[in-house]
């Protein structure tokens, strides 16, 4: 693979002697085209302007005609437009160019442009317009590049959906994107082949269109059930939300009632709207759920839920929640106490001490708001070797938003911690930290901590520091 611009000044230095390009590049890269592109034209810039390093041990003829594969391919790159379009006009003695003539579709000079699409036109094929596609779309990004994709997909509209399904299963999303646009143009996938792509897809954009295009396409051979069971057992939320929603359209509102306790807040949203167009209320529906905590079938789903739909007054609910206990009913119910803005500090408090560290991290996000208030020197305990990384790391987010002398404490401290990624974000604490209000000029404590950690900043930038804090000077 030809990773950058002098990796494929140095595959152009191999044509240039006479390397075969399969065993130069890989010739189904789009990346090692355009990288050979760049590459052939890829010279030192000083004064005098040298040519590139191939050209300068061996220059083209004046005649064309006469080049091999692996040289007419330096033509094709070459930088006098002139070369490169005589080069298009040989390069039809050699399929296997094909790629560079798609590149030069986008040239940025007229006439090259022009020669170029016209051998397009006349070379494109369903076959080769597959191979070719991820690297038309790369070129589509391009001022001049909208060309190649008008022309891919004319070709490709004559295409089968056997012949398409490759396209399906690439890797690149763009590719994807545009495989399944072009299917449900064309009307090439069946309603609930449409719903499998939207379940089974990891693009959002992939996901959207083919559940919307599934949706719309339903006929009476390919009656819901079919489209709304891969959608509604899909594993991302956008595409379980676009089932929910159609719940209503199709006359089974009753079956959007379990996807109130989705772990999506997305699907959760779409459930209640449809709850509630048939009349019914969510907010009891999660009150009936969260009021028996002894129920193995209460989720965290359901105690969010509560808090997005509710008032404060449903706090008293989530609160006995907090010791419930399974983890994610827990880290539920401070989440939902955020939401409510019914955040009690000496409640969530014995929570940073938590076993999970999902519990934790909802705890430090409901409390931020109350850095300044929590117990520095208890936090600053957590912060040592003995707790878990999720307790420390909760502690340390806690007194670094607190600021003032304690955050820088925290900071230097875990500059030795045994977690890497701890020792990370000291270093870029200490680095952001200013004196506040709070910290006393002159003191000594503040100048032993900066010196401890002198090494993360310059000596200027260290003095500055000093300089503020009004010490060491």
């Amino acid at each position: 693979m030809l990773e950058n611009t002098e990796a494929g000044a140095g595959a152009a230095a191999r044509l240039a002697e006479g390397a075969a390009l399969r065993s130069t590049m890989d010739i189904s890269d789009p990346d090692d085209w355009l990288a050979l592109d760049a590459g052939v034209r890829e010279v030192a810039w000083y004064w005098p302007l040298p040519l590139p390093a191939w050209e300068q041990s061996a220059p083209l003829p004046a005649d064309l005609s006469q080049l091999d594969e692996s040289r007419l391919a330096l033509a094709l790159c070459h930088r006098d437009g002139r070369i490169r379009q005589e080069a298009l006009r040989q390069s039809v003695r050699h399929p296997g160019l094909l790629p560079l003539v798609v590149i030069r579709c986008a040239d940025w000079a007229g006439p090259v442009r022009e020669l170029a699409r016209e051998l397009l036109r006349e070379a494109l094929d369903v076959d080769s317009a597959l191979a070719l596609t991820p690297l038309v779309l790369r070129l589509a990004r391009r001022d001049r590049g909208a060309a190649g994709a008008d022309e891919l997909g004319r070709t490709l509209r004559q295409a089968s959906r056997e012949q398409l399904a490759i396209l399906f299963s690439a890797s690149d999303r763009a590719v994807r994107r545009f495989a399944y646009r072009l299917a449900v143009e064309e009307r090439l996938l069946r309603p609930v082949e449409l719903a499998r792509a939207a379940a089974h897809d990891q693009d959002t954009v992939v996901q959207d269109l083919c559940a919307t295009a599934a949706l719309s396409s339903v006929t009476d051979e390919h009656p819901y059930e079919e489209v709304l069971a891969p959608l509604l057992s899909a594993r991302n939320p956008r595409t379980r939300s676009a089932g929910v929603t159609a719940l209503r359209r199709t006359g089974r509102s009753e079956q959007a009632e379990p996807f109130l306790s989705d772990r999506s807040a997305l699907v959760r949203a779409c459930a209640r709207y449809v709850v509630r167009q048939q009349g019914g209320d969510p907010a009891d529906w999660y009150r009936k759920r969260c009021a028996a905590p002894e129920d193995p079938g209460l989720s965290p789903g359901a105690v969010v839920g509560l808090a997005e739909c509710g008032e404060r007054v449903d706090a008293g609910l989530l609160r006995p929640l907090l010791m419930h206990p399974t983890a994610g009913v827990r880290a539920g119910a401070v989440a939902g106490l955020r939401v409510l803005d019914c955040t009690d500090v000496d409640r969530l408090l014995p929570l940073l001490d938590d076993s999970a560290a999902g519990v934790v991290r909802e705890t430090v996000l409901a409390l931020l708001p109350s850095a300044e208030q929590l117990p520095a020197d208890w936090l600053l305990e957590r912060t040592g070797p003995e707790p878990p990384r999720h307790v420390r790391l909760g502690a340390f987010r806690l007194l670094d938003a607190r600021g003032g002398i304690v955050a820088l404490r925290a900071a230097v401290g875990l500059l030795e911690d045994s977690d890497g990624k701890l020792r990370t974000w000291a270093a870029q604490s200490v680095q952001r930290w200013r004196p506040t209000p709070g910290v006393r000029r002159g003191d000594a404590e503040v100048e032993e901590l900066l010196d401890r950690c002198g090494h993360l900043f310059s000596d200027y930038v260290l003095r500055r520091r000093k300089w503020e804090a009004g010490v060491g000077r």
